[in-house]
């Protein structure tokens, strides 16, 4: 059975991404969101971790329930989708941080969200 890929435009959208990223999240074990800029979140996560700025995507497990997120490694990517640093749910959380991202799902994938309605 042929593996369904979740996003379409992920290498044009980030052509750095490492081979392993990108065939975890198109696997749908890891999410990928934009990082919000202009919340109000923002201001204060960078006190605590100033490369955040650099950064565009933060990449994470969307299978981990809120109360084990201090366990959790969270990957930080510039806008090409270049790894520019990690940091763990200790250091800080991304609630009201995430945006959605100009990555479009693929057909199949859509169908598969559809069916599991």
């Amino acid at each position: 059975m042929r593996q369904i890929l979740k996003y379409e435009n992920i290498k044009e959208e980030l052509p750095k991404l490492s081979e392993i990223l990108l065939n975890t999240i198109q696997s749908d074990i890891l999410e990928i969101k934009r990082v919000d800029k202009c919340c109000k979140r923002f201001n204060e996560a960078m006190q605590k971790v100033p490369k955040l700025e650099d950064s565009e995507y933060v990449v994470f497990s969307k299978y981990i329930e809120r109360v084990n997120h201090p366990y959790e490694k969270f990957i930080f990517l510039s806008k090409e989708g270049e790894e520019i640093f990690d940091a763990s749910g200790t250091q800080m959380e991304l609630y009201q941080l995430l945006a959605a991202t100009n990555l479009r799902y693929t057909p199949e994938y859509e169908a598969s969200l559809n069916n599991n309605k």
